[in-house]
């Protein structure tokens, strides 16, 4: 004898396979069947002039952000949000900015300036060289 799934366990699949689907875009498989990899170190990210004080750039294949906090300070965070893994979008106002729910992180030092992000970004090592910064 075969039973039929409960409207619960149906829901629960059908929310599942939406949540999973809608996240895709953000998280971390991509549709194009490649893989992609982290930058290793020594790869240069950008010129300094790159980035904007008071601002920052996001490095999507390194899966890295760089900011400039103030005059020639540099820091760099994940990419990834700490919430639900999505990735950030933008840096702007002081902060760097994930679409998915509305997660914020200060420039400065990747600490959650707006939730729901439990925990700050992740930092990431640089270096930075006449010119030009660097994965370290």
């Amino acid at each position: 004898m075969t039973h039929s799934p409960t409207r619960r366990t149906a829901l629960l699949a059908t929310g599942a396979t939406a949540l999973t689907v809608g996240c895709g875009e953000y998280g971390g498989s991509s549709d194009s069947g490649s893989s992609s990899v982290e930058a290793s170190a020594g790869t240069e990210l950008a010129k300094t002039s790159e980035i904007p004080v008071g601002g920052g750039k996001i490095f999507k294949d390194e899966k890295v952000v760089v900011t400039q906090p103030k005059k020639g300070e540099f820091k760099a965070f994940s990419n990834i949000c700490t919430h639900q893994g999505c990735a950030v979008t933008s840096v702007s106002g002081g902060t760097i900015n994930c679409p998915c729910h509305g997660s914020k992180f200060n420039i400065t030092d990747g600490s959650v300036a707006n939730p729901p992000a439990p925990k700050p970004l992740p930092e990431k090592q640089i270096t930075v060289s006449g010119d030009s910064i660097q994965l370290a």
